[in-house]
């Protein structure tokens, strides 16, 4: 029975680069992206073809999860597993000088509550079937949290999502569902070599390396791998 996989933030450079390492290697994916995303995720079907199948959500909340997880499941048949890629970075201000809580909450809302809503939604279907696997992406900044000076609150809301990986790994650990999470340093993206032009793109982590590593978890080959964190850093 061919795998399915859901992705969050799929049309994202990660997103986009781990479907298509999926959809290569013989998965069937569903990408989820909010509704704003919907021409983005038509054109990934287009581009990765049946393999890949696009689901926006209404809202971002577990409601619209939940009824997102019913589509793909109609369509693509049981999830059996899901990489939560989703994210955002905000920075630029040491945290006693920023005087602004708005990038503090959304940095939560957009790495920490993104991720927990779509686990809410994702882990008693998991649980229900005992089996499945599920993936978050952290940052080098929780295990080196001195890298993230001036981005407090992504660094913060980083940890947590890896801090909440590990703690349903546990509670979940008898029922056969894994949950790892994996924490890259600077991805290689055409975002952040716009943003660091003078910087040395060559030691930072190609998105296909970190897809690989994100579907190694996803495998079989990992069936004993459960609350781990990995550290991707490439040569940065």
């Amino acid at each position: 029975m061919t795998p399915v996989i859901v992705i969050s933030g799929a049309v994202g450079a990660l997103g986009t680069a781990l479907a298509g390492h999926l959809v290569a290697h013989g998965y069937r994916v569903a990408g989820v992206g909010l509704r704003r995303h919907e021409e983005r995720l038509r054109t990934l079907e287009a581009d990765l073809g049946a393999g890949f199948a696009g689901f926006t959500l209404e809202a971002d909340s577990t409601a619209a999860w939940d009824a997102t997880l019913d589509a793909v499941g109609s369509r693509l048949g049981a999830v059996s597993g899901a990489a939560l890629v989703a994210g955002g970075w905000r920075g630029g201000e040491p945290f006693h000088e920023d005087r602004d809580e708005g990038t503090w909450r959304s940095m939560l809302d957009e790495n920490l509550e993104s991720a927990q809503r779509a686990l809410r939604a994702l882990m008693p279907r998991l649980v229900a079937q005992r089996s499945g696997s599920v993936v978050v992406v952290g940052s080098r900044n929780v295990e080196r949290p001195w890298s993230g000076t001036g981005a407090a609150g992504y660094t913060v809301a980083k940890t947590a999502v890896v801090a909440l990986a590990r703690v349903i790994a546990q509670e979940v650990l008898e029922t056969g569902v894994r949950v790892n999470a994996v924490l890259p340093s600077t991805i290689d993206t055409p975002a952040n070599r716009d943003a660091m032009p003078g910087a040395d793109a060559s030691r930072w982590v190609a998105p296909g390396s970190l897809s690989a590593v994100i579907e190694f978890l996803l495998s079989d080959a990992a069936r004993d791998v459960s609350g781990a964190v990995i550290p991707v850093y490439g040569r940065a």
